[in-house]
């Protein structure tokens, strides 16, 4: 792994110019995997195919993005930081625009799923790992992933909402348009954003493992897709799934063993906190998209209202994702980062029982704002302080990798959770929202139990946190 320092002394550019654009990056990134939710009506009767079609559609743009973020990390060493990102953005909007005049649910796919797909996994891991080089003092890094995540749990949050004014008011084809203006934008602001590391082309790049890891999490997120169709395929693809998992797991420790570097070190996975903080993540990101599939579907399907309501409704989140996001720094003074993870999920949870309780087959949908705007409450608090334990638990030359590993660990929580609370959902609209919202309480109840094992102390640091992984 190359041995690189940043080169010292505070002009170094970034920290007064890259903030806006990185945030920005998160932010449509985040957008375009929720605000389809609120879509859901105008895309299929336009497209002539079914709310499945394009919850499908929904679900493997997230994969792409998990399968390929790991690669897209570590391609930051051979390429360069800046080259990643700025070739992530092109990839991102030409696929905006393709999904913008699609025909049909094919091209969509193309589009969206795939282009704007590869295009964040290019963009995504540069973010954080610019974050990290750029501001180095932990204050100032805290609050730097603080306006990054708040950016991308508005985008999320505020997807339906602004995907629903602009469905309204033009159509759902304006919505990519809008994407696609956003990363003209930042391609703009880019060019100001320095990299502190030099590209190293001679960077080794473990074709096998990419390809291991990207085919195995896609097979593994197409067997929870089957599960409603064919429950003997689902538990095939699972199975396979896994076992291509493990043999990705296993070459990687083969290719250590034999002095050889692979796509990701075995090395990451012996951090005990890092892991943990992995899990919350994980879990974080699968209950926001898994909730707000849910909810959206069910307003647009079963009670008939259309985008604009719909995304109205979930300006709860939104208000409260973002109170939340803009107190985060006074909370982390106050408040140890494994206290204030386990209080998101707390108020998570609380709101997803305001869900199943208030919402669930009420006649008025308004009864859905409480429980939302809890649920935007709790990860707008917990969201920051999750990814800062991740990054800051490795030192400089091993953030391309522990970057692709965070940002795919929190996709592919997107996509399964969309996965699976789609999958109980589309099977009968009518009658499973209590299921799917049970599901997902129930896997909200992993990632809290993985946030009180965490250590305790406002900031994790790297001598420290590698000294526990290592015990």
């Amino acid at each position: 792994m190359a041995d690189h320092t940043v080169p010292p002394g505070p002009d170094s550019g970034g920290p007064r110019h890259v903030l806006l654009p990185l945030a920005l990056a998160q932010f449509i990134c985040s957008f375009a995997g929720s605000n389809m939710n609120v879509m859901i009506n105008d895309i299929s009767e336009d497209l002539d195919t079914t709310v499945q079609g394009v919850q499908t559609a929904i679900t493997i743009f997230l994969l792409v993005m998990a399968a390929l973020m790991i690669p897209g990390g570590k391609l930051t060493e051979r390429y360069g930081r800046k080259r990643c990102f700025r070739m992530g953005l092109a990839v991102y909007g030409v696929g905006a625009l393709l999904s913008a005049f699609a025909p049909g649910l094919g091209l969509l796919i193309v589009g969206n799923s795939i282009l704007e797909g590869i295009g964040t996994a290019l963009l995504i891991p540069p973010v954080y790992i610019l974050a990290t080089l750029l501001f180095t003092e932990m204050t100032s890094r805290a609050k730097a992933f603080g306006a990054i995540m708040a950016m991308g749990g508005i985008g999320a949050a505020a997807g339906p909402l602004i995907g629903g004014l602009i469905t309204t008011a033009i159509s759902w084809r304006a919505a990519f348009v809008f994407q696609a203006l956003i990363v003209a934008y930042i391609l703009v602001l880019s060019r100001r954003v320095p990299d502190p590391l030099p590209a190293d082309p001679a960077a080794p790049f473990d074709v096998r493992g990419a390809v291991l890891s990207a085919v195995g999490l896609i097979v593994l997120v197409m067997g929870i897709l089957a599960v409603d169709d064919n429950g003997w395929l689902a538990a095939g693809l699972l199975a396979a799934g896994a076992l291509i998992l493990l043999w990705f797991f296993r070459s990687a420790r083969a290719m250590e063993a034999a002095g050889k570097e692979p796509l990701l070190s075995a090395d990451l996975f012996r951090n005990r906190t890092s892991n943990l903080g992995l899990i919350t993540q994980h879990v974080q990101w699968l209950v926001l998209m898994g909730t707000s599939f849910v909810v959206a579907a069910y307003l647009q399907v079963v009670r008939g209202y259309n985008a604009i309501e719909t995304g109205v409704i979930f300006t709860a989140a939104t208000v409260g994702l973002l109170a939340s996001s803009l107190a985060a720094e006074r909370f982390a003074k106050r408040r140890a980062q494994r206290t204030l993870i386990m209080g998101g999920f707390v108020l998570t949870l609380g709101g997803i029982v305001l869900l199943l309780v208030m919402a669930g087959g009420a006649e008025d949908a308004w009864t859905s704002t409480p429980g939302l705007f809890f649920v935007g409450v709790g990860l707008g608090v917990m969201l920051t302080p999750s990814v800062n334990i991740v990054q800051s638990s490795f030192p400089e030359d091993e953030q391309g990798e522990i970057s692709g590993l965070s940002r795919s660990v929190s996709n592919l929580g997107s996509s399964v959770g969309t996965a699976v609370a789609g999958t109980i959902l589309v099977a009968d609209p009518a009658h499973a929202y209590a299921a799917a919202m049970i599901t997902l309480a129930a896997l909200g109840l992993i990632g809290l139990g993985a946030a009180t094992l965490l250590p305790g102390g406002t900031a994790p640091n790297v001598a420290t946190t590698r000294a526990a992984g290592a015990g």
